[in-house]
């Protein structure tokens, strides 16, 4: 096992049923997975069925083995909260001791004044929402205004929309980092969003440059010890987002999960071990989850399958193939 190459893959948003929790955040009665396989009439996942995923729970479609190829399980979070930050933290050995910030109303005027000061203009929105929905209501004044467009969600975090042809993206970057200075003590949201987009009104679409300003793990992690051991870490996907490019001496940053399994392909082929390759599967979240799109969550689920499958035909004999998720949607 000298050589061992872990490959931990979070197939980010598949929850698996609710915790004990759950009635904290009106989510009694969640579960990402067993709801999509009820809604799509069964699931097509040949792949994680063999290594366990029916046993874990019942799940239409996958069936459970009495032989299956892997070790399987349903973790609880030990951390409050429920967001990507608060998961993929204690995945890595950081245990909150308590949620970080939501606001169901919007922000709050005093904070929005003290960031439209900061950035010298002022914002539209300040309301919780889609972020598809928000541009295609708010787009057409941030185009005639110039105005950024702030919202949020059930996550903490404070999102921030704008035309790449009107505010470009790396000016939108240090809008974000402004933010994100802002958003401290009490305010100090788990992440900043920065969510560009193209397109003309009736047919804005975002682009793939969002990028994540997370706060930093007041702990080491274990991507922090591994690289402080001399081992190499390397980061898929979002991973350098979540944990602020900390713990990671190399970092592939993809838009999607295709391109993230494609790396995640070519890593296996030419990478030696000791290493441990960290990936975030970002599309079940933002694409399907947070739109309830139930078939295109469906169909998402089953790509990633076959995906998974042809990683696993590249591992060698040592190496460990990890599949979990951070949360549910």
């Amino acid at each position: 096992m000298q050589n061992c190459r872990v490959f931990l893959v979070v197939l980010d948003g598949v929850g698996i049923g609710e915790l004990p929790d759950a009635y904290r955040y009106g989510d009694e009665g969640s579960n990402t997975l067993g709801n999509i396989a009820q809604g799509v009439g069964g699931l097509n996942l040949p792949f994680m069925g063999e290594l366990g995923l029916g046993n874990i729970i019942p799940l239409q479609g996958v069936p459970a083995t009495t032989q299956a190829r892997g070790a399987f399980g349903k973790m609880a979070e030990a951390s409050p909260g429920k967001d990507t930050i608060t998961g993929h933290w204690e995945m890595t050995g950081v245990v909150l001791n308590r949620p970080f910030p939501v606001y169901p109303n919007g922000f709050p005027a005093e904070l929005i004044l003290k960031f439209e000061k900061a950035i010298g203009r002022q914002v539209l929105g300040n309301i919780p929402a889609s972020g598809t929905a928000i541009i295609k209501e708010l787009g057409e004044e941030h185009l005639a205004t110039g105005f950024p467009i702030v919202y949020t969600s059930a996550d903490s975090v404070f999102q921030i929309a704008a035309h790449e042809e009107l505010i470009p993206v790396t000016e939108l970057y240090q809008i974000c980092q402004t933010a994100r200075e802002i958003l401290s003590g009490e305010h100090m949201v788990a992440r900043v969003i920065a969510r560009p987009f193209l397109g003309k009104p009736g047919s804005f679409q975002r682009t793939t440059r969002r990028k994540d300003f997370s706060v930093e793990s007041p702990e080491e992690t274990i991507l922090d010890r591994l690289v402080s051991k001399g081992f190499n870490t390397v980061g898929v996907g979002k991973i350098e987002d979540i944990f602020s490019n900390r713990g990671l001496t190399a970092s592939y940053h993809t838009g999607d999960n295709f391109t993230t399994m494609e790396k995640l392909w070519q890593l296996a082929v030419t990478l030696t071990g000791p290493v441990l390759i960290f990936a975030n599967c970002i599309d079940f979240d933002t694409l399907y989850g947070h739109r309830n799109d139930v078939q295109g969550f469906a169909n998402a689920l089953e790509t990633a399958d076959s995906s998974l499958k042809q990683l696993f035909s590249l591992l060698k004999a040592d190496d460990i193939l990890i599949i979990t998720a951070d949360h549910g949607c």
